[in-house]
């Protein structure tokens, strides 16, 4: 995959803003005084080896994990505290590190759950079946249609999870998030069990969201991300140690030492040594 030319962000309208949040389990600071923003219009990816926080500040961001200090915002306006459930009601979407279908719906049904922020009937209505309900239900399945559509799935709408390759569901999954229509999305190991050429669909998907829609996304398949994403922030032990654009993020120091070691990095670096002076 070749870098991707970056987008500029939209300045001025909202976006996410994580400031000084301080997360600990116990004894273990999870995460320790991690700021990051990011604009509509921007792909932003977090990286960083395994256990370094990344999960946890993408439960933050969604209300599963409260921190113990620091605040955040979405649009301008306090996310602290927000309940997940009011997540889709704000214009924000996440994918899991899974797939996270409900197994016993079918396609269609799945990714109609993610369009529910659209439904005008209060549920009383929608469970006596009366008219108003029917009409939500046919703009949901429309919404759902469309982001199926999208994803190319249009042909697996009836069908259950289950009996689906677990590539189709990673993009099923994706059209319920897509079916919300959010502002912010949040995509959680997307690259996960996907081969080269659905990866290169996925990074063109990524890329046509709109210049209005923040994508904030972790994954480890680090050619991926760095052909994604605008900007990489790198996480150690629960602290940003790079924030940047992915060349110069990917060449840091500091980011080579948290992937491969300080002894790989030391030995890389006497190698180069070593060339150069034979060059001379």
């Amino acid at each position: 995959m070749e870098t991707r030319e970056p987008r500029e962000p939209l300045t001025g309208a909202g976006g996410l803003s994580v400031l000084d949040v301080v997360v600990s389990f116990g004894g273990i600071r999870a995460l320790e005084g991690v700021s990051v923003e990011v604009s509509p219009g921007e792909v932003l990816g977090v990286i960083g080896p395994n256990g370094a926080g990344k999960t946890t500040l993408f439960n933050v961001i969604c209300g599963f994990v409260r921190p113990q200090s620091g605040t955040l915002s979405w649009g301008g306006k306090p996310l602290t505290g927000v309940h997940p459930a009011r997540l889709a009601s704000l214009g924000i979407a996440r994918t899991l590190q899974g797939v996270g279908l409900f197994g016993g719906l079918t396609v269609l049904e799945n990714v109609m759950v993610g369009a529910q922020r659209f439904r005008r009937a209060r549920l009383p209505l929608a469970m006596l079946g009366l008219p108003w309900s029917d009409a939500d239900e046919r703009r949901l399945r429309d919404r759902a249609l469309v982001a199926l559509g999208r994803l190319g799935c249009e042909d697996v709408v009836d069908r259950l999870p289950g009996t689906l390759p677990y590539a189709v569901q990673k993009r099923v999954a994706l059209a319920r998030a897509l079916a919300c229509e959010p502002e912010l999305l949040m995509l959680d190991e997307p690259a996960g069990g996907l081969d080269a050429r659905e990866l290169s669909e996925l990074g063109d998907l990524i890329g046509s969201v709109g210049s209005s829609v923040a994508v904030m996304l972790v994954d480890h398949h680090m050619d991926f991300v760095v052909s994604v994403c605008d900007r990489l922030v790198v996480l150690d032990f629960g602290r940003v140690i790079a924030d940047g654009d992915p060349s110069t993020v990917r060449q840091d120091p500091r980011v080579l030492e948290a992937y491969l070691g300080r002894e790989a990095v030391q030995d890389d670096a006497l190698r180069s040594g070593g060339a150069e002076d034979a060059h001379a």
